[in-house]
């Protein structure tokens, strides 16, 4: 099986299938990613807004980052000149909670030649590889196209299951979080009924970068069984840093795992869906 990771050595070579996407963000500062991508980044990469290129609209009741519409975001990798054939690189200097999402989404629709850099922004900088502020002038429009879309859980089926649960449901914010305490950022506090915990920050290393593929398989083992790893669904605050969960099991030879996008934001917005703390 292929890494899903890139090394800051192995982008820094040349590779003319290759587009780059610098998706820094910050959730309490929607505007630090431009900002940061504009004071430096990636030779040749584009910036893609997480709020509002990565996420579809905000009705209220399905999450703080719903997905996109497929056929939207396919149109957008196109202006880009990602093909079916482009190899994407995504990054971003936040544990890659940010590239994990546009690694997954992309996976979701079909595309699955797509990496994230290994310890991010930080990585490339501690090699001293270079900068460049300006945006690159984009290339020919590509062809990708919604090949197929990877298998989502919503919050009726886990609902309408929630007695008996037909999926193991992996929490990955925090663990203050996941037990109801200090929750700033959704209106309830708590988590699904049933639900375990793994903090998305627990599949990295000290230095930033994912632990080695074995040590991630026997932790992640050690959580899920007796359960099998296609029964497993992962959600965290708002589809975001679930992604890195499904990153890291991808990492560790363990794929198969869902993705229930709606994640707590959507799950708390309906005072009839039980509450666990």
């Amino acid at each position: 099986m292929n890494s899903p990771l890139i090394s800051a050595e192995a982008l820094a070579e040349p590779n003319p299938r290759r587009i780059i996407f610098d998706v820094r963000h910050d959730l309490a500062d929607p505007g630090y990613g431009r900002r940061a991508y504009a004071a430096g980044h990636v030779p040749g990469a584009f910036f893609l807004d997480v709020e509002n290129e990565l996420s579809g609209a905000r009705t209220g009741s399905n999450g703080r980052h719903p997905l996109p519409d497929p056929e939207v975001f396919a149109a957008l990798l196109r202006r880009y000149g990602v093909g079916k054939d482009s190899e994407i690189v995504a990054y971003d200097d936040a544990g890659g909670m940010y590239a994990a999402r546009l690694w997954w989404l992309l996976r979701w629709i079909g595309h699955d030649i797509v990496v994230v850099l290994d310890g991010g922004f930080s990585a490339w900088l501690a090699d001293d590889f270079p900068l460049e502020k300006a945006e690159p002038p984009r290339p020919a429009a590509g062809s990708i196209a919604v090949d197929r879309l990877t298998e989502t859980v919503s919050a009726a089926e886990l609902l309408a299951e929630i007695e008996a649960p037909r999926w193991l449901i992996v929490d990955a914010r925090s663990p203050e979080r996941f037990r109801g305490e200090n929750e700033t950022i959704d209106p309830v506090g708590g988590h699904i009924p049933g639900a375990r915990n793994r903090f998305f920050r627990d599949n990295l290393s000290p230095d930033g970068r994912f632990k080695p593929p074995a040590l991630l398989a026997a932790e992640w083992r050690a959580l899920t069984e007796p359960r099998m790893i296609s029964e497993v669904v992962c959600q965290c605050g708002s589809g975001i840093t679930a992604c890195v969960n499904l990153l890291a099991l991808e990492i560790a030879g363990l794929p198969g795992a869902r993705l229930y996008p709606g994640s707590w934001s959507e799950w708390c917005s309906d005072p009839k869906r039980p509450v666990e703390v």
